[in-house]
């Protein structure tokens, strides 16, 4: 098994010492509910000391010789945080963070001729295939606001799709420089996934206990009256597999799918944060984890 670095504890998480690598295709429904369940596993390095991070290098160059795009992947298993700390790696990168479900919309409302191919197959009730998700990311990431680099939330998924992924970023002289997974017992996650509550438009994530909106009044249950959205006080709302039963088969899919995926990509690159712990101790790590 690969080692990998751990950031923020003594101990990861527990999790499966492996997991087969599963060939896959984006099925319409998987594709428009991406960024929410995408994940891995990362196991410690044995002997490795907690919270080691490189240090800040000089800004690496691309094969153009301008300077390399910042690129990196952010996992996690559903509840783990993403849409919690993603916004602030932005605000830190000042890269967008891109989800396949958002970037598969766009391209088909555009017309794009990959966004045609996707719209082709799902019309005729077929599946958006690796190839076709990995050519709306090609086009996705020549936008201005990708120059600096982006973040992409919870994909790839399988090895087969990074290693797509990868051929896409080689053209270009580039390559996925960081891998950081927020790692979270599957016990804890029930309790956080039933308390989720997110702005469907912006993707800000609220939890009933640990992380209300503004607009939940103290001792109150959560309700829809009361949960609303801080800066845009629209409506928040639940998702429908956010429920203990659905929990079970979406982390068994997210183990075993990403874990090879983690170790395609190395201990050189892929670092584990353990997000069981409270917002801002999390966040360190993650700052700590995301310097080029």
């Amino acid at each position: 098994e690969t080692k990998r670095r751990f950031v923020g504890g003594d101990t990861p998480p527990s999790a499966p010492a492996h997991a087969a690598s599963m060939g896959q295709k984006f099925s319409v429904v998987a594709v428009v509910a991406a960024g929410a369940a995408a994940a891995a596993h990362v196991a410690s390095n044995a002997g490795g000391s907690p919270g080691l991070v490189k240090k800040s290098r000089a800004p690496k160059k691309s094969a153009a010789g301008s300077e390399a795009r910042k690129i990196m992947i952010l996992f996690g298993p559903p509840g783990a945080g993403k849409g919690t700390h993603a916004p602030k790696i932005e605000a830190k990168l000042g890269t967008p963070q891109l989800s396949t479900g958002d970037m598969l919309r766009a391209a088909v409302a555009a017309g794009t001729p990959v966004g045609k191919q996707a719209k082709a197959a799902m019309d005729a009730g077929a599946l958006v295939t690796d190839d076709i998700v990995c050519g709306i990311i090609a086009d996705r990431i020549k936008e201005p606001d990708c120059a600096s680099g982006f973040i992409l939330d919870g994909f790839p998924r399988t090895v087969e799709q990074a290693k797509k992924l990868d051929e896409v970023l080689a053209k270009h002289g580039e390559a996925v420089a960081k891998v950081v997974e927020l790692q979270v017992p599957d016990a804890v996650l029930e309790e956080r996934i039933c308390g989720r509550w997110v702005h469907k438009a912006s993707g800000r994530s609220y939890h009933a206990k640990f992380n209300p909106p503004k607009s939940l009044p103290k001792g109150k249950k959560a309700k829809p009256k009361y949960m609303l959205d801080d800066v845009t006080k629209e409506p928040l709302m639940q998702r429908s597999d956010d429920t203990a039963e659905a929990l079970v088969a979406r982390l068994k899919a997210y183990h075993a799918q990403t874990v090879p995926v983690l170790q395609h990509y190395g201990a050189g690159k892929a670092v584990g944060v353990d997000a069981n712990r409270s917002l801002d101790a999390v966040w360190a790590d993650i700052d700590a984890a995301t310097v080029f």
